[in-house]
């Protein structure tokens, strides 16, 4: 526990400057995904509701047809 509590406090005194950067693109590339994500997902879900809305339609017309 001792050394824990000493690697702990050197371990953030050691650390050295990241510099990174990112670009006003990076940005943009980030927002894309994020509503192509939601674009994809309201479309994949609107194909399953409508494929078992579909389902219930055939049983209720074979109901009827006899």
């Amino acid at each position: 526990m001792k050394l824990l509590i000493l690697i702990f406090p050197l371990y953030f005194m050691l650390t050295s400057k990241s510099f990174a950067y990112l670009d006003p693109g990076t940005g943009s590339i980030i927002l894309q995904a994020i509503i192509g994500f939601f674009a994809f997902a309201s479309i994949w879900w609107k194909k399953i509701i409508n494929k078992i809305k579909n389902l219930y339609r055939k049983k209720i017309k074979h109901k009827f047809d006899k």
